[in-house]
């Protein structure tokens, strides 16, 4: 039992570590040193060799260079960096209702059967009678109704970097943005994976277009603290059958 209360109170402090980083003062941005877009921009990969005949083209503002007047400068290799853009405006509602009433009777009468009916009754008690002799019937009725309505409006921009280049081309991009406002951090976190051709001339992306995509917006701070349960009851709700 001890051990169990031991463990208990262990997972109970880790959870309470990480909001001992806010008290008394605003929560710390998340240090970029080991974030996935940093790696990227360190190590973008291979440097692409220029021929002879292109090095004259890189003077040229007419080239198809990205460093030119008129060069593609979409996100292309690892870490380049493209804007996210998120427009959610989406709304659903389902109505369902289901009745159902079945009914059902049966009857066995036997007022003549060679006598037998008009002996038994002779011997049984008074008011009883073998005339209906089986009589059921059954009735059940079910009524069902359900609803859904939901609604969400978010709208946000952030810039991912392309953190990897698979094999056929595809870029996984990754994004990370943090604001601070008085003690409440606000964090928007983007992934996934697109397609370059669906990267617009602007360097933007809508969100509809990123294949697995996971977009997180939330915040931790004071207000979120307040927001939440405590540790204690969020497990009692888990354990507790009632």
């Amino acid at each position: 039992m001890s051990k169990v209360f031991g463990v208990l109170m262990f997972a109970l402090l880790v959870a309470a570590c990480g909001r001992l980083n806010h008290i008394g003062k605003p929560p710390d941005f998340t240090p970029p040193v080991e974030s996935p877009e940093r790696v990227a921009m360190i190590a973008s990969g291979v440097p692409e060799v220029v021929p002879l005949g292109r090095k004259t083209e890189a003077a040229s503002l007419w080239s198809g260079g990205k460093t030119s007047l008129l060069g593609d400068r979409r996100a292309m290799k690892r870490g380049d960096i493209m804007t996210v853009v998120i427009e959610i405006d989406e709304s659903a509602e389902i109505s369902n209702s289901t009745a159902r009433s079945r009914s059902g009777s049966e009857s066995l009468t036997i007022p003549h059967l060679f006598g037998i009916p008009q002996r038994i009754n002779q011997g049984i008690t008074d008011g009883a009678s073998l005339d209906n002799a089986v009589d059921l019937g059954s009735s059940s009725s079910a009524n069902g109704n359900g609803s859904v309505r939901r609604s969400e409006s978010l709208t946000l921009r952030v810039a991912a970097t392309v953190t990897d280049v698979l094999p056929n081309g595809i870029l996984a991009i990754e994004g990370i943005q943090e604001v601070r406002v008085n003690f409440e951090l606000r964090e928007l976190l983007v992934s996934g994976y697109v397609r370059p051709e669906d990267v617009s001339r602007q360097n933007e992306i809508t969100y509809d277009k990123i294949a697995s995509a996971r977009i997180s917006y939330g915040g931790r701070g004071q207000i979120s603290d307040m927001q939440q349960p405590r540790v204690g009851q969020q497990v009692l709700d888990v354990v507790l059958p009632f």
